[in-house]
């Protein structure tokens, strides 16, 4: 069967569900009818797994009527009602029950789909403290007699041992555990999850106390963070009984560390939270994590004696749209709090690694070029800061402006503004006589007076400019501080060798455009220099992103005549396809089917606090592939032998750098092919 490119399901996601359902205490007939209603809303809506409340065919709160012929008869009925229900259904469902088995009682997660029982897992750990006396009423998992019981006829596998492999669906296996399972110092999904699960559930009761939802929280985010999992979380809702305690219904989905879904907590109905878990992510970084693996390893024998039972999965037809935050700056968050507090932390990681280095190397002075644009802005203020830090005046900042045959007076200006308003040692030096000289003696067409603009008239500007920097930090005993960032080294978009490419220290090597310039949006917003400062700076991320190496029509003008995401795509685009193929190597199609999510509709999801209007735009998938393409060649086959010299800098995002000595070695001969013909693939007669 061949799933739409459209669906979540071609791009390695999978729709899970956790469920609320009313329950009324010793009443499993309306129990079941319940759960068979909720598990009907989550099949409609393509999902693959729906996990149910801790004993909700019974009711939690039963206490001694757990020892009732009666409730437990009931509740078998109910269970094969459920099963039934369930041989019209997609997902696999979860469900608690109190269940006889080898002459005791056992609090039971039992998986059901297709119409039969794949397994009944018991629970391992049984609270006897506070309010719960579960001990009372129940054996724990460790006191089964066998790995196989007899249940409603049949027999099933039985332990908390058990995981539940789709077939159809790669990488989806999925293990439950029971409430207190989770609050225990090596809960069995931590070993489940060394053996390959990746969906970790937990079907609970957890009355409600002050303060205890949040633990909740700390419970599943660490727990899904440390085994690299997906966690979903249960809690009883309406209709348990309050003779001595409440409860909220507090349903939870967490990849990762990272929460996905939240149910209404105190609601006075059932819900139904739905969450789409990225297991292609999951898989790709227990794959790099090898602490993951080694951590596997060392309990391999208890990971060996884990059972697979495996379970037939077809995904639904048809498109089935992601629903699931996807931001269009990975690597600029779009919570304000999250995000003034990551730009916090880029400016002083690049802040001590420059004070490190001038330590190390008895260097007082840096020399850097300042052209007016977002790298170079950054990087100075970074110098000012720094220095600033080590009792150094700013004057030991020997900044340069080097106008060449394309510069803008907008650019020179703001340049000379950004420079007196930080008050380092400002200079301009023009580049033109010596750039000039320099092809008239190789023969370039341009010094015999043609209008002939090619790489070659280019570089030998960014070459002039480099060369000029290093010599006049030889003459001052200083530091060449670099300011290309993270986006260009991606692209191959910067002069190799003696040109924008080398520095003896760059700030900015792991710093992609959008983080750069939402960085210099932080520090307008958080006052960090003068007024005047923040008018230029304002200026500058105003000003088209530019090399100002060819001249339009000659002699300077107002704003920059070459586009340089006119040529090489947008940033936004391009930084999105940074992050999704190297921190997670996912496949070209699956990082279209995310951008379009993210870039779509100009009017979904959430944009940086203070971008400008004019800047928020919507792309559509054809644009998408278009430079994505463009991103897949310039990445993969023309670019890496300038990432495989690069200055030292400090790595700033987890998003990673492209330092060939940290995050990224890769040959300098690979072809683009395989990415592209991926792409191309998934498109084929769309």
């Amino acid at each position: 069967m061949t799933i739409p490119f459209r669906s979540i399901y071609a791009h390695g996601f999978v729709r899970v569900a956790v469920a609320v359902p009313a329950v009324r205490v010793a009443n499993p007939p309306f129990n079941a009818l319940h759960t068979i209603a909720l598990a009907q809303q989550a099949h409609a809506q393509g999902a693959a797994l729906v996990l149910f409340p801790e004993l909700g065919l019974a009711a939690y709160s039963n206490e001694d009527l757990f020892h009732q012929a009666a409730l437990l008869d009931a509740t078998c009925s109910a269970l094969e009602a459920v099963i039934a229900a369930s041989a019209t259904l997609r997902p696999l469902l979860l469900v608690g029950a109190p269940l006889r088995l080898e002459g005791r009682l056992f609090n039971c997660a039992v998986a059901i789909h297709g119409g039969r029982i794949l397994g009944v897992s018991p629970k391992s750990y049984l609270p006897t403290y506070r309010e719960f006396y579960e001990k009372r009423h129940f054996a724990a998992a460790r006191d089964l007699l066998a790995n196989e019981v007899e249940l409603l006829g049949r027999r099933v596998p039985c332990g908390a041992d058990l995981l539940y492999e789709a077939l159809g669906l790669p990488g989806l296996v999925v293990h439950a555990e029971v409430c207190e399972d989770v609050w225990t110092p090596l809960p069995p999904s931590t070993y489940a999850a060394l053996g390959g699960a990746t969906i970790l559930c937990n079907l609970s009761a957890s009355n409600i106390t002050i303060g205890k939802a949040d633990y909740r929280h700390t419970l599943c985010a660490g727990q899904s963070g440390r085994c690299v999992a997906a966690y979903l979380y249960s809690a009883a809702g309406p209709g348990e009984s309050t003779t001595d305690l409440a409860w909220d219904g507090h349903a939870l989905i967490y990849e990762n560390g990272e929460l996905l879904a939240e149910s209404q907590r105190f609601a006075d109905g059932e819900q139904l939270i739905l969450a789409d878990v990225d297991l292609e992510r999951l898989l790709q970084d227990r794959m790099r994590l090898s602490s993951f693996t080694d951590s596997a390893s060392d309990h391999r024998t208890l990971v060996a004696g884990l059972r697979r039972v495996p379970f037939a999965f077809t995904p639904p037809t048809g498109e089935l749209p992601l629903q699931r935050v996807v931001e269009r700056f990975p690597f600029v968050p779009d919570n304000p709090a999250t995000r003034d507090a990551r730009c916090y932390e880029a400016y002083n990681i690049q802040v001590h690694g420059l004070m490190q280095r001038l330590r190390a190397t008895g260097i007082a002075k840096l020399v850097i070029g300042v052209s007016g644009g977002l790298d170079s802005t950054q990087a100075l203020i970074v110098a000012a800061k720094t220095l600033d830090r080590l009792g150094l005046p700013r004057s030991n900042i020997l900044a340069y402006t080097m106008p060449g045959f394309a510069t803008s007076e907008h650019t020179r200006s703001n340049a000379h503004a950004l420079m007196a308003a930080l008050g380092v040692s400002a200079h301009e030096l023009d580049i033109r006589p010596s750039a000039l000289q320099m092809l008239k003696d190789i023969g370039h067409p341009y010094a015999a007076g043609e209008a002939h603009y090619d790489v070659t008239f280019e570089n030998v500007q960014a070459g002039e400019r480099t060369s000029h920097l290093f010599r006049l930090a030889n003459l001052h005993n200083a530091l060449v501080l670099g300011t290309g960032d993270l986006s260009e080294l991606a692209l191959g978009w910067a002069t190799y060798g003696v040109g924008d490419h080398m520095s003896h220290y760059n700030v900015n090597t792991s710093l992609p455009k959008t983080l750069i310039q939402h960085l210099l949006r932080w520090v307008v917003a958080s006052n960090q220099f003068d007024a005047p400062t923040n008018v230029t700076l304002e200026s500058i991320l105003a000003t088209e992103i530019s090399p100002e190496l060819i001249p339009a029509g000659g002699g300077a003008t107002n704003q920059p005549a070459q586009s340089t995401e006119a040529s090489i795509g947008p940033y936004a685009l391009q930084d999105f396809n940074l992050y999704y193929l190297t921190r997670y190597g996912f496949r070209p199609s699956k990082v279209a089917f995310l951008s379009e999510h993210a870039w779509s509709d100009v009017n979904r999801g959430n944009w940086p606090t203070g971008m400008p209007a004019n800047q928020r735009v919507a792309y559509d998938l054809a644009t998408i592939r278009h430079w994505l393409e463009v991103f897949l060649y310039r990445f993969f086959q023309i670019s890496q032998f300038k990432r495989s010299a690069v200055p030292n800098g400090p790595k700033v995002g987890s998003g990673g750098s492209l330092s060939p000595r940290g995050d990224w070695r890769a040959p300098s001969d690979a072809e683009a092919r395989v990415w592209l013909d991926e792409l191309r693939d998934a498109f084929s007669g769309k």
